[in-house]
């Protein structure tokens, strides 16, 4: 608790409270907002961390104390201690992070966890690909969308787990979801750039089925011959 309020009282301290307003409508956000921006929340969490030994325990317990005040800074914040300390998780956290993942409600909470947080929990930890699996088929858009986003950094470096992505992909290209569409258009980006060719060759047979929103993002890093092609099958 103290560690969570020495992060608030940082937080507090960087607001820009004009900001606060726009942030929480912008972001359709139940939340309430400081009115502080990204680089100034990573300031005030690192700056609270330096020096710090902390366990695992001492980990998840400052992230449930930030969490559990409805402040979207303080959320934000409990992201960015996860995403300091990734390699403190275990794979019996996967409830925990699938709790708040349920509840944040917006991709300024989603995406980080996902990627950041839950994308290197299951490289350590594959057999955390079944809990993947069911994210894939969940009701929530959010769930669905963060077991995308759990395989992207992987993917980026050009390793990964295509196979996987591509069999969550190839179900949700018929969704009319916004975040659902940006967000296999978004791995497939960043996939293409270490890999265009194994990008191209899934994508083009599925062009008709995938939305605009999928596509513009795909085919950016493909080469203009590629591009012509799958816009053309489309």
């Amino acid at each position: 608790m103290a560690l969570a309020q020495e992060i608030d009282d940082g937080l507090r301290a960087r607001a820009v409270p004009e900001r606060a307003a726009a942030e929480k409508a912008y972001l359709k956000s139940a939340l309430d907002h400081y009115g502080v921006p990204m680089p100034a929340i990573r300031s005030a969490v690192l700056a609270t961390l330096a020096g710090r030994e902390l366990g695992h325990d001492d980990v998840v317990a400052l992230v449930r104390a930030l969490w559990a005040v409805p402040v979207h800074e303080r959320r934000m914040a409990a992201v960015e201690v996860l995403t300091a300390r990734t390699d403190h998780l275990v794979a019996d956290d996967m409830p925990l992070l699938e709790q708040l993942l349920r509840e944040s409600r917006t991709w300024a909470l989603v995406d980080s966890l996902a990627a950041s947080v839950v994308g290197p929990l299951v490289e350590r930890e594959p057999a955390l690909g079944e809990t993947l699996d069911r994210w894939a088929a969940d009701e929530d858009f959010w769930i669905r969308r963060s077991a995308l986003l759990a395989l992207l950094l992987a993917l980026r470096r050009g390793a990964g787990d295509f196979e996987r992505f591509a069999r969550y992909a190839d179900a949700m290209l018929p969704e009319t979801e916004f975040f659902i569409r940006r967000a296999i258009g978004w791995v497939l980006r960043d996939t293409a750039r270490k890999r265009p060719d194994m990008v191209f060759e899934w994508l083009l047979p599925r062009a008709s089925r995938a939305s605009g929103v999928t596509l513009r993002e795909a085919v950016k890093p493909l080469s203009e011959a590629q591009r012509a092609q799958v816009l053309a099958a489309r």
